[in-house]
């Protein structure tokens, strides 16, 4: 695929910025207490130590392919040339496909999260939430509607304020003095057996959503100086560090509020601050949190805005995505689309319920299948072919398939119905396509 449009700006810490602020939205400090609900005990910290294993042994599928394949779309390359010629162009238009639909859930879910985090500093109606959700998306795609290298820059300074807020927080924790009586107590009551690993899948859900967005480079591959390095490397790194703070965060806040308020709380980062330092403590880190929520918006509509411009690109998606604007030399329709169908998400669905279509909805045809579809290209090209190999080669990809099983079943079958039909109809959608290519060539033959 033709990257010629594209230019290769931006850098390892920038890489690495974009990955990080996608990951810390607002996904850990609205699901903390689902977390720690779910485990009901202090052992609620293993279900964030699953989610960074099950990223790990994820990032290194990640890393052979997008160091090989460091071009705008990420999966949708790496599912064309792990599946082969025929099975191939199925499986990413299917990526595709599903990048409509998960990649606006995406974003929305940031946006409600958002708009319920404000509600600690001021009383929303169910109508002016929605309009503050909207709103966020709105500014998003305003801000997005520029030049790469100046949005390189954004997201770094947008990095500054996540990782000065998580800081906060952890530093919080440890003047209080008590940081590390929840690891001392993490096995108290713990019985391992079924209704612990059956918590311990429920809970991962949420923890793993707050993990996704490590790959977020892999989407701007043609867009990477020196992407055989920097891309691996900006992954391993953002994982590590964001493992670390969201560990070191849940530790801080278990050891100032009890589990059962934290259980309960919708706003409990917030509450956690007020009661170590006032209101108006807690009302600076709220603002801190909405600013992390914003930049995480910010990175993953970024991301994905690049997944159709490729597929489009390619001549195997719907042409009109493959326009780039004029003089900014970006995916401006893709963007657009996303953007608006998004808006659309944020004033119809409740956050726990875009949470778990998220994970439900992307497992199988991205997760699951880019591992094998590994496999499979390993297996024709050898193990020489990959700019970057993994350790223990195939041992962490098996081990992520049977992970990422395991959370698509613990969605529930509520939500593993709804991602089967959205492969269903991309299936339709596919095959009606090429249906009426075949005519229009037909007819173009005759004539």
């Amino acid at each position: 695929m033709s990257q010629e449009q594209l230019t290769r700006r931006i850098t390892l810490l920038q890489a690495t910025a974009i990955n990080t602020t996608d990951m810390v939205g607002i996904g850990p400090f609205v699901v903390l207490s689902e977390v720690a609900a779910t485990m009901h005990g202090p052992w609620f910290l293993y279900a964030w130590l699953a989610g960074a294993l099950l990223s790990f042994m994820d990032a290194m599928i990640w890393s052979e392919l997008g160091a090989t394949f460091p071009a705008a779309g990420g999966s949708y390359n790496f599912l064309k040339a792990g599946f082969g010629e025929k099975g191939g162009k199925l499986m990413s238009f299917l990526f595709t496909w599903q990048t409509l639909i998960m990649a606006p859930l995406v974003i929305a879910s940031a946006a409600i999260g958002f708009s319920q985090y404000v509600q600690f500093l001021l009383p929303l109606t169910s109508f002016t939430q929605k309009l503050v959700s909207g709103g966020v998306v709105i500014t998003i795609i305003i801000l997005l509607y520029r030049k790469i290298e100046t949005i390189g820059k954004i997201s770094v300074a947008l990095w500054i304020g996540v990782l000065g807020t998580m800081a906060w927080i952890i530093g919080s924790g440890v003047v209080h003095g008590h940081f590390l009586e929840p690891v001392r107590h993490i096995n108290d009551g713990l019985q391992v057996n079924a209704a612990f690993a059956t918590a311990l899948g429920f809970a991962s859900v949420k923890t793993v959503y707050s993990y996704l967005g490590y790959y977020n480079v892999c989407h701007l591959g043609g867009e990477i100086q020196k992407p055989e390095i920097n891309i691996p490397r900006s992954m391993f790194i953002s994982i590590t560090v964001i493992a670390v703070l969201y560990l070191c965060m849940n530790i801080s806040v278990a050891s100032v509020l009890p589990l059962a308020q934290i259980e309960k709380s919708k706003f409990v980062v917030s509450e956690f601050t007020e009661k170590l330092s006032g209101h108006t403590a807690a009302a600076i880190v709220t603002v801190l949190i909405l600013w992390v929520a914003f930049a995480s918006v910010f990175s993953a509509t970024l991301g994905y805005s690049r997944v159709p411009y490729a597929a489009a690109k390619d001549g195997a998606f719907f042409r009109i995505f493959a326009r780039l604007h004029p003089t900014k030399h970006f995916p401006y329709v893709s963007l657009l689309f996303l953007g608006a169908l998004a808006f659309i998400f944020s004033l119809t669905f409740k956050l726990e319920e875009v949470i778990t279509a998220i994970i439900a909805m992307r497992i199988l045809v991205q997760f699951i299948a880019q591992g094998i579809g590994l496999l499979l290209l390993g297996k024709r090209k050898g193990r020489s072919f990959f700019k970057w190999h993994m350790p223990f080669y195939p041992v962490p990809i098996i081990v992520a398939i049977i992970i990422w099983a395991g959370i698509f079943y613990s969605t529930g079958v509520k939500f593993m119905i709804a991602g089967l039909t959205a492969i269903a109809l991309g299936l339709v959608v596919y095959f009606f396509k090429n249906f009426v290519q075949r005519q229009q060539a037909q007819r173009a033959s005759t004539l």
